[in-house]
């Protein structure tokens, strides 16, 4: 198929599916002439993927990028691409001196060792929470970090739930997918639902009679 085929057939306006194309996230198509090249099936599921990332799962173009690029790394086990996949979609935040970052960095590793989780200090999702506790102590809203046993607990269950999906799938291929996908699209999944659940809570204990 043609570019505007390709267009047409998922919705993307051609200048950006030649933005994606330069940006290296969408292989070259094969040339036919100078300046016409023919599309197949595989640029069409792989439009699919980036929309999904970057349009669903809010990606950045860069961070879609390094995170197709482990998807596609034949040798990368799935615990590689999810540790590329966790770092993509995670903000980057830069350790900060002083007695406030320190004592919510004890905070989250008192958590992570109460929890028993193994994670490496230089862990963004780490340092990303350490800046979020930092930030509920200097607004004066610490008893919101009475709730994070609660969502520690959530997140546990959904992530053993989401690899035991996702390991019955054949093929290694295919479960690199399924676990990079459900990261980034899982995240989603979960601010959605948990908007829900309390637009639902609210009602009942507020609103109802």
């Amino acid at each position: 198929m043609r570019i505007g085929e390709l267009s047409k057939r998922t919705g993307v306006p051609i200048p950006t599916i030649k933005y994606y194309l330069r940006e290296g996230l969408l292989p070259a198509g094969v040339l036919t002439s100078h300046n016409q090249a023919q599309y197949g099936e595989g640029h069409l599921r792989r439009l699919k993927l980036i929309r999904a990332m970057t349009d669903v799962g809010g990606l950045s173009v860069t961070a879609t990028r390094e995170v197709l690029a482990a998807m596609d790394e034949p040798s990368a086990g799935m615990s590689e691409a999810l540790g590329v996949t966790r770092e993509a979609v995670t903000p980057r935040v830069t350790a900060a001196d002083g007695e406030a970052w320190a004592r919510a960095e004890r905070l989250v590793d008192e958590l992570l060792a109460r929890r028993g989780w193994r994670v490496e200090p230089a862990r963004s999702a780490r340092r990303a929470l350490v800046q979020l506790v930092m930030t509920i102590r200097d607004l004066g809203q610490d008893d919101l970090l009475d709730l994070l046993d609660e969502y520690a607990t959530a997140a546990e269950q959904l992530a053993e739930a989401e690899l035991t999906v996702i390991g019955r799938r054949a093929g290694a291929g295919s479960r690199v997918e399924g676990a990079v996908l459900g990261t980034v699209l899982g995240d989603a999944a979960i601010g959605a639902l948990r908007r829900l659940a309390q637009a639902d809570a609210s009602h009942r204990a507020f609103e109802a009679p």
